[in-house]
This record gives structure tokens, sequence and C-alpha cells, in this order.
């Protein structure tokens, strides 16, 4: 009896299981975002956030920091600017809407990402997108829609985004700058890199703190926001951002975006069970064409290319 062969390469699968934990661990991160407000400052979050993942990775990680050094200075520039991009930029704004919009709409509206990681790899890398991917980014992109015009898409001429889902659509199309970049990343380690970009976030975050404090915006962390601060550094910070640059690594930056629709799902769920936000119908329609982005892109989309 000849055996069935898996749809699933087992190299892919490996890389699912990375991408699904980072996933979970991000979706945890929008729960964690609106539990911050009011209890920890946006920059003061990010600057501390980073700050102690520096710390950690330099502890864990110093050898091989120190055997690739020399490599990662002389590609200093395009790793400042990713870290800036993905790091920094990303979590200002994603924090700072997490305190104009609600945990609902910042999961959903975090499903743009795919489309400009796709739309990035065509243009620079002339990755193929194929008619079944380029549906499943079409379903994204509709279900953004949706959610972004809180059901009325026929109103997209003259939508008028609330201040916190514009800052979350600013943040998702910047960290898709960042995934596309990582296929270039220099030929150095995964943790002595990650280490890397935590010192840049860390630093380039520092004129955004100063800037807080002088504005009289700060707030240091309170008992709950050390709470929301010890999550975010383990898991989104730490765990999720090592697990994501393997998981390019192993499949594309293309692919391993896909799972990023992941994050409206179960951040809309978490947000709706932990937080107690009202869920509307258009936000129902926006997680069913994020799950149908998924299934056709990454499944069957990767069967006929």
């Amino acid at each position: 009896m000849s055996k069935i062969s898996s749809p699933v390469p087992p190299a892919s699968r490996k890389a699912w299981i990375l991408l699904l934990l980072t996933c979970l661990f991000w979706s945890g991160n929008v729960v964690a975002s609106r539990m911050a407000v009011g209890e920890l400052s946006p920059m003061a979050l990010v600057t501390i956030r980073w700050g102690l993942v520096s710390i950690v990775m330099l502890a864990v990680a110093w050898r091989s920091f120190l055997r690739d050094l020399p490599v990662m200075l002389a590609h200093w520039l395009p790793i400042t600017l990713m870290g800036m991009c993905g790091f920094t930029a990303y979590q200002a704004l994603y924090f700072g809407a997490a305190h104009a919009t609600t945990g609902v709409n910042l999961a959903i509206l975090q499903g743009v990402a795919p489309v400009f990681v796709f739309a990035g790899a065509r243009i620079f890398y002339k990755t193929p997108i194929g008619l079944v991917r380029g549906f499943g980014l079409l379903l994204t992109l509709i279900g953004i829609a949706v959610v972004a015009t809180r059901g009325d898409v026929l109103s997209l001429s003259s939508i008028d985004l609330n201040g916190g889902d514009a800052a979350m659509l600013l943040a998702s199309s910047l960290y898709a700058a960042y995934t596309v970049a990582l296929r270039q990343r220099p030929p150095v380690s995964s943790l002595a890199f990650f280490t890397a970009l935590s010192i840049v976030a860390t630093i380039t975050s520092l004129p955004l703190l100063a800037w807080e404090i002088m504005s009289g915006a700060v707030q240091w962390p309170t008992p709950k926001g050390l709470v929301v601060l010890a999550y975010v550094v383990i898991f989104p910070s730490l765990l999720a951002q090592v697990f994501f640059i393997r998981g390019v690594e192993m499949i594309g930056p293309g692919r391993a975006s896909l799972f990023y629709n992941l994050v409206p799902v179960v951040g809309a769920i978490m947000a709706v069970t932990l937080l107690g936000e009202p869920f509307a119908f258009y936000h129902a329609v926006g997680l069913l064409l994020a799950i149908g982005g998924i299934l056709l892109a990454e499944i069957w989309g990767r069967r006929h290319a």
C-alpha cells in the first residue's frame, strides 16, 4: 500500500507552528495594549520594553552578537532602518492607537500588513502572486474596508478614519516594510540580528520618550502596568519576534505574512472575551474574510502557484 503524502511539507509544518505561536502572542498584545491605557504611557512602554529585551538578549546571545558584530556594523544603515520601522515606529503607533480605538478594530486593522508585504515582495523581488493568492489578498482588502467603514464600504470615498484606526493602518504598513526587508538581512544569526534590532529600537525610542516627558504625557507603570509590561516583553517581543524571523527564513516573507491575518481573528476574540468589547456584524464579516484570505493564499494558492 502506497503511503499517502501530506499536502504540507515538513519544513512548512515547522514554520507554521512557529508562526501560529507568533500570531497567538501578537494577538495577546492587542489585549495588553488596551490594558496599558491609564496604566503606562505609549512611549514609556516602548522604551522600557525594548530596553529590557536588549538586556535579556545581550545576556543570552552575547557570544553570537560579538561574533557577528563586524558584519552588522558593515550593514548598520539597513539594520537601523529596520529597527526604526519594524520596532520603534510600529510599536509607538500601535500603542498610541490603543488609546483612540477599540481592541477589536486594533486587531482587525492589522490584517492590512500582508497586502503591503505581497506588494513589496512583488515590486522589489518579483515574487509571483498568482490568481488564487491574489484573490486571497483581495478578500483581505475587502475585510479591512468593511471594518474601517463600520460595514459601509460604499462610504470609502468620503471615509474619515478614526485617529486610532489610521495610526494602526500606518503601523501595519511600516511592519510590512520591515517584513519585506528581512529577506535581505545581513548573513548573521537570528539571535544576533534580533539583539541588534532591539538595541536600535531602544536608542531610537529615546527622543520620543523625551518628547512624551517634556509634554507632560508620560506615565510610568503602575502595578497593573508592570504586569502588562512583563507580558509584552516576554511574549510579543522576545518569543514572537524570534519565531517570526525564523518563520520568514523558512518559507519567505510573503507566505509568512499571511499568518499575520490570524491576529485579527484571535485578537478580536480576545478583545471581546477578556475586555468585554462589543462585537458587531461587520466585525464578523471582516474576520471571515481574513480567514478566507489565509486559506486561499497559503493553502490553495501554494498548490496552484
